[in-house]
């Protein structure tokens, strides 16, 4: 449909809002990431920068700065303003507990409408990668104008290069695709982690994409959407629309924020709404979910090896993810499908297939 006056009008006077959710406990990495400093804080691929700062820099040419929030837990806000000191301190938000990602997209949505009542707003992880930042980039705007000219919900939907059981999936409707933008397609279903054979029926099916958790829409869709779906929710933060931005508002938001439901986005809005779309891309993306993965999306050699680290001689060694940073010289012989990972004094050596129960029996 072409854009009318009236939507001529509406768009100039939207602007871009990030939303970057960073409260995970993202212990996966262990021993580099563990409950108190946990993945999205840590430089996992070696190069200078952590998984949230990553996060963050993709987005500097999406939206201003100042359009720039962060909802974490209450543990980890010191961590967020040294990682990003150009983050508004006041744009922090501070979680008292955890209620999973609804809560947080309710807090972060109302506090936004009180500022900006005509925002629209993406919301992602803090702890993924993107390998294609300009594909990224044009996926994300055109997703951003979509929802500052409709009321539709938009999801990123990530093509599947293997029968992957450890995401959820979107099954899209490409018969066709929205009037305004020819990429963009409607939802048919969410669907959950699979089992394998399902996993391959859905990579078959060529209409099923991983769900990356990446949403966009405008403000008021989504405030309007919890109102309508989760309306024990939009109470709560609907009481405390005189409170935001004031020296009460965080303790208001500890007395308050307990009382809400721990649910997800996905289970609490994107499953019940109607105006739900995806947007199909293919720009390299991981959310760095095991070893496995990450050695997936390292740099190997002839052998299958990823290494993060300075001076690792590898001899004899096949399909295998060393991660030392720390040490100044490593030498790993006749090891295949291993993890070798140092932090801070504690040594990991194990195999890959055996990398969660390992890590379940060392923080036990």
């Amino acid at each position: 449909m072409p854009i009318n006056f009236f939507n001529l009008i509406f768009m100039a006077h939207v602007t871009n809002h990030l939303v970057i959710m960073a409260g995970g406990v993202g212990s996966r990495f262990w021993p580099l990431s563990t409950a108190g400093r946990p993945k999205q804080f840590i430089d996992v691929l070696g190069i200078g920068k952590s998984l949230l700062q990553m996060t963050f820099a993709r987005f500097q040419d999406i939206c201003d700065l100042s359009n720039v929030w962060v909802v974490t837990n209450q543990a980890y806000v010191d961590e967020v303003h040294a990682q990003l000191p150009s983050v508004r301190p006041d744009h922090v938000l501070s979680e008292p507990c955890r209620r999973n990602t609804a809560p947080c997209i309710a807090y972060v949505s109302w506090k936004i409408k009180t500022q900006d009542p005509n925002a629209n707003i993406i919301v992602t992880p803090s702890d993924h990668i993107v390998v294609n930042e300009n594909e990224f980039r044009r996926v994300v705007r055109q997703c951003l104008q979509f929802t500052a000219e409709t009321d539709a919900i938009v999801t990123l939907g990530m093509k599947p290069n293997r029968p992957e059981t450890g995401y959820g999936y979107i099954q899209a409707d490409l018969s066709s695709p929205s009037a305004r933008n020819r990429e963009i397609f409607r939802v048919d279903s969410f669907k959950e982690k699979p089992d394998l054979q399902t996993a391959l029926g859905y990579l078959r099916e060529n209409n099923y994409y991983w769900n990356a958790g990446i949403f966009v829409w405008n403000v008021s869709t989504i405030v309007n959407a919890f109102r309508i779906y989760q309306p024990s929710i939009s109470r709560i933060f609907e009481s405390m629309k005189d409170v935001y931005g004031t020296p009460q508002e965080q303790e208001i938001i500890n007395k308050r924020y307990p009382e809400c439901e721990s649910i997800s986005v996905d289970y609490a809005i994107m499953e019940k709404a109607e105006e739900i779309f995806v947007c199909p891309a293919d720009f390299g993306w991981s959310d760095l979910g095991t070893w496995s993965t990450l050695l997936m999306q390292s740099k190997q050699d002839l052998y299958g090896n990823g290494c993060i680290g300075q001076n690792i001689k590898l001899f004899d060694t096949h399909n295998c993810i060393i991660h030392t940073t720390e040490e100044r010289k490593v030498v790993v012989q006749g090891l295949d499908h291993y993890i070798v990972a140092e932090k801070e004094g504690i040594l990991l050596i194990c195999k890959l297939s055996e990398e969660q129960r390992i890590k379940q029996f060392c923080e036990d």
